[in-house]
């Protein structure tokens, strides 16, 4: 995946119509140097099987890269409130950076999982950002942010090929980490200019888009992580330690096969994504009892297997009680 999105890169540097987003080289520069600290990383994770930390303090540096070339949290997106201390600044994008590469690794655990997530939420958030672009500037829609969700959805749907089940490729630890660099990327790109951010104005809350966007394209793999932090802390283990208390293990163990369980997960993924970036474009009285009805179907379409458990199992007690019933009523005729 690596290679396919510095492929993009490079071929999208020679395109006319995409010259203002490398009119300052500052931006892609970082963002190539933390695609190699990136593969870097993952590729002596693969060799010498990197302790939690080491791989941390990769992931650390891959994103100072981004940050200390310029993509940087310049504002926070609720009420547009400036971060004048640079330090300050630096600082949340590394944490944003690695926060979001490590809920992509976590949720990496069933074939095309990982990959099929991310095309989900590349190509929603394409969406709001090319028609971000076209909404500020009539002239120029080059735009880094949907550039760097198209390459992403194309590699992720390129590579989605050989890694749905069963898998023929794997993902790694390299690749769930470009995902999550990536994708924080973009959405940090979107908050650069506050400005234009700010006469940014569709239907509803595209003001907060840039924070609750980022968030609702990988709500999944955050719930995820979340969860599993609390979860091994708890029982006195280490956050990064192995288990089966993840979200796709729990489809399984609830009844789901490993293809079944992917594809659920892409419902939920594109409900919450898309639903989120429609409300740039739809009324929210339209809006909201439709999502609210394809919530309770998605609800019921995941819990359905528990429901034939349950049914199962009832029936099962209820012919156990009336073969009880019945040999208590044999025995007091025989008496």
């Amino acid at each position: 995946m690596i290679i396919a999105l510095l492929a993009g890169i490079a071929i999208s540097s020679q395109l006319e119509f995409l010259e203002g987003i490398f009119a300052s080289p500052e931006p892609i520069n970082g963002i190539v140097l933390a695609c190699l600290v990136v593969l870097v990383v993952g590729v002596t994770d693969d060799v010498f099987d990197l302790r939690w930390y080491w791989k941390m303090l990769g992931q650390a540096t891959a994103a100072l890269a981004i940050a200390l070339n310029g993509i940087r949290l310049e504002a926070m997106p609720v009420g547009w409130i400036h971060i004048r201390n640079e330090p300050l600044q630096i600082f949340l994008t590394v944490f944003i950076i690695v926060l979001t590469m490590n809920a992509i690794n976590f949720v990496d655990g069933l074939d095309g999982l990982a990959a099929g997530v991310a095309a989900i939420g590349a190509a929603a958030f394409f969406i709001y950002s090319y028609v971000l672009a076209r909404t500020i500037n009539e002239f120029d829609h080059s735009n880094l942010s949907a550039l760097l969700m198209a390459l992403l959805l194309g590699a992720s749907l390129g590579f989605l090929i050989h890694n749905f089940y069963p898998a023929s490729i794997f993902m790694g630890e390299s690749g769930a980490m470009l995902i999550g660099l990536i994708m924080a990327t973009g959405a940090l790109a979107v908050t650069a200019d506050v400005d234009a951010l700010d006469s940014f104005r569709f239907r509803n809350v595209p003001s907060f888009m840039p924070i609750i966007l980022p968030i609702a394209v990988i709500i999944l793999p955050l719930v995820d992580l979340a969860t599993a932090v609390v979860r091994r802390t708890a029982s006195g283990r280490s956050p990064f330690s192995a288990d089966r208390g993840h979200l796709h293990h729990k489809l399984i163990d609830g009844g789901w096969t490993q293809r079944q369980a992917v594809l659920l997960l892409y419902l939920w993924s594109s409900l919450i994504a898309f639903g989120t970036v429609a409300f740039n474009f739809v009324d929210s009285v339209i809006l909201l009892p439709s999502l609210a009805v394809l919530i309770l179907i998605a609800v019921y379409i995941t819990s359905n297997p528990w429901q034939r458990r349950r049914v199962r199992d009832e029936k099962r007690a209820n012919a156990l009680r009336n073969e009880e019933n019945n040999n208590s009523g044999d025995e007091l005729a025989g008496e």
